[in-house]
């Protein structure tokens, strides 16, 4: 009764996150907790040659997914949502969405996934001095004028997918300083996008003749906390089909789930760090002081309240692991013995602590698409074992389970073994840490840090995003996010953590001696298929 209340008083946050398989909405009351969730599956599609998705199928799942979400609130306490304290929408960082002045989408959206601004990204580093991946939606504009493409004249407004999703559902052309910093570096002094940097890529392009400016075409940045614009009646009527909600609830900062993993994990102070294992794979580290120089491997980003934040992103994480759960689950299907996928999981995850310390020798190679951490522009999974090596169902998985994480590791070894930088302690979440115990235990040898996983991470970028909706709307004056995250959310949560075995950091160490030896078989796997 209590929380039906809560409800129908509207003393409520509401986050939606548009991750790469799911969009996940997450209902929870002023102390975090979540009341009710809704989803909606979807897949990126591969279109002349562009991960993308339509716009039409962003409505679609963001509509049935509160749907989903209110059938949960009726199902659990018999009421309807009408009111809420605040909102807020997260989604994919990067990528590049671009409209022109009657907001026309200008060219299907080109999502993270894409790894065809080498030329772009590699320039613009060496102009600005500062790691530019190709994902990074400057980047992606870059690359389209080096191509001469038509449409770029045209171009009004560039935003992130949330920062997209906000402005339809407010009118303000507002991003999250976190989503904000994928698109285009941060001066951490300003909190906002780097005016010199600006002026260096103005002048690059000056010779086009366009009749844009960079900040012309930019969101503005918004630091988390502030009131980034309201519901309109248009934006009511989009987001519930059911036209119950009512137009005027105050939305926060649009972030990128680089952030809301942060907040969902307690992880935007010095010296914390995250981890987020599922299609693609991240870290982020919260440094104490800049890098020494740039690194191509290591993206810098920051907290969604402006912190400088080190990060290593690949493209490739558990599509590959999980490709193979499936290969048994159609075996144990053709031979009459259906196993429930959560234990099928769950067998073989644990299977894999059985197998050697660095996998008996056994490779492999989890490249759905490119992965730029290690040079490449696409990729072909791959499994590569010498005669006399130990293959086994153990070193089998553990072999997968390793791979997921091995671009990563490729990545933060240079945070760790080149620039000393110092990590207390790693929040793990996503996919790969389901199975308690298994990812979490070969994440502390793949970092040699202790990772912690809480029970509230299976909540994940939703629940962050929600829980940056609620700081909006409960903060007290001046009240930072860390303290409101620590004190007010995660007080007393520490989750279970876990230390790094020592034989097991040997082993993945000596796994990756062979992982990154045998880079020259993926590259002729990629040429060869």
């Amino acid at each position: 009764m209590e929380k039906k209340l809560l409800i129908e008083e509207g003393k409520i946050s509401l986050g939606i996150e548009l991750g790469s398989t799911r969009i996940k909405a997450v209902l929870i009351d002023k102390k975090g907790t979540p009341l009710a969730s809704g989803s909606y599956e979807w897949e990126n599609q591969y279109i002349n040659g562009i991960w993308t998705y339509s716009l039409e199928e962003v409505w679609k799942g963001i509509q049935e997914c509160y749907q989903d979400l209110l059938k949960d609130v009726r199902e659990k306490y018999d009421t309807v949502i009408k009111k809420m304290d605040s909102i807020g929408f997260s989604a994919m960082m990067h990528g590049y969405l671009v409209f022109d002045k009657n907001d026309n989408l200008l060219v299907p959206f080109r999502t993270w996934r894409n790894t065809i601004t080498e030329e772009a990204a590699s320039k613009l580093t060496e102009e600005f001095h500062y790691n530019i991946p190709q994902r990074w939606s400057i980047a992606h504009l870059y690359q389209a004028i080096l191509n001469k493409e038509e449409h770029v004249k045209n171009i009004s407004f560039i935003t992130t997918l949330s920062g997209y999703v906000h402005y339809k559902l407010t009118g303000s052309k507002a991003l999250g300083v976190g989503d904000a910093s994928g698109m285009f570096p941060i001066d951490i002094k300003t909190g906002d996008f780097d005016e010199n940097m600006i002026s260096k890529f103005d002048n690059l392009v000056s010779s086009e003749g366009f009749s844009w400016k960079l900040r012309d075409i930019f969101p503005n940045v918004m630091t988390a906390g502030r009131q980034a614009g309201k519901l309109t009646e248009e934006g009511a009527a989009m987001l519930d089909t059911s036209g119950n909600l009512e137009a005027g609830i105050f939305l926060c900062p649009p972030e990128g789930d680089a952030g809301t993993g942060m907040t969902a994990t307690n992880s935007v102070a010095e010296r914390t760090g995250n981890v987020s294992a599922g299609t693609s794979v991240f870290a982020m580290i919260v440094l104490e002081k800049e890098l020494t120089k740039v690194y191509p491997q290591i993206d810098l980003v920051t907290t969604p309240d402006g912190a400088l934040v080190a990060m290593v992103h690949c493209n490739n994480c558990t599509s590959d692991l999980n490709a193979w759960v499936n290969i048994f689950d159609e075996f144990s299907q053709s031979i009459g013995a259906q196993i429930d996928k959560n234990r099928l999981f769950s067998v073989l995850y644990n299977k894999a602590l059985e197998g050697d310390a660095d996998c008996g020798g056994l490779v492999s190679y989890n490249y759905f698409s490119g992965e730029p951490v290690t040079g490449f522009d696409e990729g072909a999974p791959l499994f590569v074992r010498k005669a006399e090596d130990k293959f086994n169902l153990a070193n089998f998985m553990r072999a997968h389970l390793y791979s997921s994480l091995a671009a990563l590791k490729a990545g933060l070894d240079l945070l760790f073994k080149e620039e000393a930088v110092v990590v207390d302690e790693m929040f793990g979440h996503g996919g790969l840490f389901k199975t308690k115990g298994v990812g979490q235990r070969i994440a502390a040898a793949a970092m040699n840090t202790p990772v912690s996983v809480m029970e509230t991470a299976g909540e994940g970028g939703a629940w962050g995003i929600a829980l940056l909706a609620s700081y909006m709307s409960n903060k007290e004056e001046g009240e930072s996010l860390g303290d409101y995250l620590g004190q007010k959310i995660f007080e007393g949560d520490h989750g279970s953590k876990m230390e790094p075995y020592a034989e097991d950091v040997a082993g993945f160490d000596k796994f990756m001696q062979r992982y990154m030896a045998g880079l020259s078989i993926e590259h002729a796997a990629v040429d060869s298929l």
